[in-house]
């Protein structure tokens, strides 16, 4: 039996309208599922047309320039990160860094705060959910200054209770705890501001990464209590090539710029330089100035839907879309129950690879992900070398969720019964 929650608040068919690409026919000439939304989300019109306009009217390079249309950019930067501090509850502007992405602002903590703060023997605490984005600048930190990293493993039933981060927390003494809000393969969904409390009564910093968490929750950086918290701008419905590093301003006043150039000086002589205050001090060169511009309309717009409206509406989805996958015969979900997870469904199917799988889907209009999804410590741990995803957003419908079980239970009916299988292979897969 299917389960489902509360019915939608919101009147999808309206929200798909602001979504030209949504309107779509697959290349089979059947209509668009698109369930690859963890990966990335696609944009409304008011988007497009926000950056669009920048470009026609008033595109120039910011700050500095003493004409009308670079201050006419300069102002429109600069009210998109007052957009974005609002949207994540930051206490000043001055908190909030234009970055290229979640990964790059990864990279820039653990280039700045990590090569200043750990050093030989300290240990950063991750989970083994993490994607690679919040794995691989740590190792990489690891072999510059001789810290360590140390993973927390999931259960049998994909999740991660309190008892096992007090544990790790008190076993390794870690000097940084950074865990992502929600898991992009999972679908797992962590406390935020309670792990941030242990692992602050131990005397770690808290990097969170919110790629996961930033399109679907409210976010409240103050609430959290963490130090730093990053997130993407094309998984809010925004453009690629923007993201967003949040911090404390204690710190980032603390830390030593990571690129240098243009833009983020104040003064530089034939001996060196003077870096500029926050936040332009971490904005090296020109910045991300229309791509700031669309994140701003894709915030808003996210707001006038309704973040709690939003997230109501993926449960829903997700629910039924984990109950339907369980009901179908060689199928196994990769993930919690729908009580600890949001809108994400991985899951394998007996003697099918992965990507057979998406490609079936994708011949009956049904688009996942197919893959380890950045996340190949998980997929080892677990002992799967692939899973296909299905991940949807406020602008999917029942409908289509009906329409991608349907073709699950027709890839099993298809492939399983001859055992097909794809030679073991590494695979690759985005976000």
């Amino acid at each position: 039996m299917i389960v489902t929650t509360s019915p939608s608040k919101l009147d999808v068919a309206k929200i798909r309208d602001d979504f030209p690409i949504l309107g779509i026919r697959s290349a089979s000439d059947r209509p668009l599922v698109y369930f690859d939304n963890a990966a990335s989300t696609q944009r409304p019109t008011s988007v497009i047309e926000a950056m669009s306009r920048c470009y026609r009217e008033y595109y120039s390079n910011v700050h500095r320039g003493i004409h009308t249309l670079s201050e006419a950019s300069t102002q429109a930067y600069e009210n998109a990160r007052a957009t974005v501090a609002s949207f994540m509850n930051a206490a000043s502007t001055n908190e909030v860094i234009f970055a290229a992405g979640t990964t790059a602002a990864i990279n820039t903590v653990a280039r700045t705060w990590g090569d200043q703060n750990l050093s030989q023997g300290d240990v950063i605490l991750l989970l083994i959910s993490e994607h690679h984005a919040n794995i691989v600048p740590w190792h990489q930190l690891a072999e510059r200054v001789g810290c360590r990293v140390e993973f927390i493993p999931v259960d049998e039933e994909f999740l991660i209770d309190d008892e096992a981060v007090a544990s790790a927390i008190e076993t390794h003494q870690p000097k940084l705890f950074a865990f992502g809000a929600a898991s992009n393969t999972l679908g797992t969904e962590y406390p935020v501001k309670r792990w941030t409390r242990m692992a602050h009564d131990a005397g770690a910093s808290v990097l969170i990464d919110a790629a996961q968490a930033a399109p679907h929750w409210k976010m409240d950086v103050q609430d959290w209590d963490a130090d730093f918290v990053v997130f993407s701008g094309h998984k809010v419905c925004g453009p690629t090539g923007i993201g967003v590093l949040w911090g404390r301003e204690s710190l980032l006043d603390l830390m030593p710029p990571f690129l240098g150039g243009g833009g983020m000086i104040q003064t530089v002589t034939t001996e060196g330089f003077t870096s500029h205050a926050l936040p332009e001090k971490f904005e090296a060169g020109t910045p991300p100035i229309v791509e700031a511009i669309g994140l701003e309309a894709a915030i808003e717009y996210l707001t006038q839907v309704g973040m709690d409206n939003i997230y109501a509406h993926e449960r829903q989805l997700g629910s039924r879309a984990d109950a339907g996958l369980r009901e179908i015969a060689g199928v196994r979900v990769i993930g919690p129950t729908p009580e600890h997870k949001g809108g994400i469904n991985s899951f394998v199917i007996d003697g099918v690879h992965a990507h057979d799988v998406s490609q079936f889907l994708d011949g009956q209009g049904v688009a996942v992900r197919a893959g380890h999804h950045c996340t190949m410590p998980l997929h080892h741990a677990i002992g799967v070398t692939a899973t296909s995803r299905a991940s949807c957003y406020f602008y999917n419908t029942v409908e289509e969720v009906d329409v991608f079980l349907q073709a699950v239970s027709d890839v099993r009916d298809r492939f399983a019964k001859t055992g097909r299988r794809r030679r073991s292979r590494a695979s690759r897969s985005d976000s």
